[in-house]
């Protein structure tokens, strides 16, 4: 099986114009159309390890990232998000077609998924077990992930956990880790080797850039996991690195708040998030020192 980084940067670009691409995610595959060198540039720069399939018959997402059928586009160009010939959101300016590429294929898993609980949340694993990171926007939970993910941890995801109800493990989704203002430079300053794309201003979650997954995790994107831990992190600037046990039943109605389709899946998805925290140490995290955080989820991976 070829790979993106195969086709190179200008046969990327053509074929993405004139025809399609259909890339592989975790257990999803995606036909991708798109016009926008940007979006080649993203894909050529963060997905040339993911599996890229030829002759293919099926895809689970029709996705087209264009500008939109109107004059307008020619004195203030624009991008929309296009599924199966349906516009999920409205268009954004043109330099942001690639994070509404990567914000749309969030949208694809979390809105169609449902073989799947889809939790709102990064996972990561080291030595057989993962921990569920589960929190809202500004906790520091992406930092925390592309953290961890330097040092060795297994990327599962940034963004959607997919608990299978059938067995309660955690299908892998790995793709770039979102990180947004200042998480990018600390970054940076964190994993000076790390790939992040070129910051993109002025979007609605601010400054955005993303940070290239491991090859290792990409290679793995068939291996589930089982959980080990809910970990509701929290960052707070010169806090010290706490750990607070939290109970089950709390935890599950946290857990059950940051559900894409938990309602959807009605009884399955009471049972599966049930069995979820059940089997799993539930923790609230604070934390401002990524090498102190770092150092309490290595003793979390070393006890039994």
């Amino acid at each position: 099986m070829s790979t993106v980084s195969a086709l190179g940067r200008v046969e990327l670009g053509r074929r993405l114009r004139e025809g399609s691409i259909d890339l592989q995610t975790g257990a999803f595959v995606t036909r991708i159309h798109s016009p926008f060198a940007s979006v080649a540039d993203g894909l050529h720069l963060l997905y040339a390890d993911y599996p890229l399939l030829e002759n293919n018959d099926f895809a689970d997402f029709h996705v087209d990232i264009a500008p939109p059928p109107s004059l307008r586009r020619w004195y203030r160009p624009l991008a929309r998000f296009v599924y199966d010939g349906m516009v999920p959101f409205l268009p954004l300016p043109a330099a942001q077609a690639f994070p509404m590429f990567e914000w749309g294929m969030n949208w694809c898993v979390s809105s169609r998924a449902h073989d799947y609980l889809i939790l709102h949340a990064a996972v990561v694993e080291k030595n057989g077990r993962a921990a569920i990171l589960p929190a809202p926007p500004g906790s520091g939970k992406s930092t925390l992930c592309a953290a961890l993910v330097s040092r060795g941890w297994r990327l599962l995801s940034d963004e959607l956990a997919l608990v299978r109800p059938e067995d309660g493990l955690l299908a892998p989704l790995p793709r770039p880790i979102s990180l947004k203002n200042a998480s990018i430079e600390v970054m940076r300053r964190y994993q000076p080797d790390a790939v992040i794309s070129n910051p993109v201003p002025d979007t609605t979650k601010g400054t955005v850039a993303h940070l290239k997954a491991p090859a290792a995790s990409i290679a793995r994107a068939h291996e589930a996991a089982r959980p080990g831990w809910i970990v509701f992190p929290k960052y707070t600037a010169d806090a010290a690195t706490t750990l607070l046990e939290v109970a089950p039943a709390r935890a599950f109605m946290r857990v059950a708040e940051n559900g894409f389709n938990y309602s959807v899946l009605g009884a399955r998805g009471f049972a599966a998030l049930a069995t979820l925290v059940e089997s799993t140490r539930s923790i609230d995290f604070t934390y401002s020192a990524l090498d102190e955080a770092i150092a309490v989820f290595e003793q979390l991976a070393r006890t039994p």
